[in-house]
């Protein structure tokens, strides 16, 4: 049964494994991205985020694309930008085909309002209740986020 990794990008975001059973989604796992360091120091482990994902061993990921956000400091843009390109180098160097999907797309597609983080992680509390001990805390919208990009691209892919 084919797995698929979701990822919402950046130091605060996750990442998620989702497969399809019967044509439903089922959440398989969820992290939230492995860091290391603290503050402007902080950034992706990369051998936590590949052992993890390789232990997995999914078929395709699916990654929010990365864009500045109005308003964000040079700095944090650039923290933000390193890390999305770390995760994207893990997954290229796990062999595992990338596609990057456009946030307001994968939004639209699941009626969540643009910027409410906290309607992603109550969406993801309704599709995975099972799951509710790992979207429990308002800072679990990032693994919402990723399990929910993967969704919209299965759905979309049905």
């Amino acid at each position: 049964m084919p797995r698929y990794l979701g990822i919402d990008p950046g130091l605060s975001g996750a990442l998620a494994i989702v497969e399809t059973i019967n044509g439903l989604p089922v959440l398989v796992d969820v992290i939230d991205m492995p860091s290391t360091g603290t503050g402007a120091k902080a950034r992706v482990d990369i051998i936590a985020a590949a052992s993890w994902i390789a232990k997995h061993a999914p078929s395709t990921a699916y990654v929010e694309r990365a864009q500045a956000f109005p308003g964000q400091g040079a700095s944090s843009g650039f923290s933000y930008g390193r890390s999305v390109g770390a995760i994207e180098a893990v997954v290229a160097l796990c062999a595992i085909p990338m596609i990057l999907v456009e946030a307001s797309v994968w939004k639209r597609q699941l009626r969540l309002p643009g910027k409410d983080k906290e309607a992603a992680r109550q969406r993801a509390l309704q599709l995975f209740p099972s799951q509710h001990v790992l979207f429990a805390r308002k800072r679990d919208h990032g693994r919402a986020e990723a399990a929910l990009i993967t969704v919209a691209r299965l759905e979309r892919a049905l």
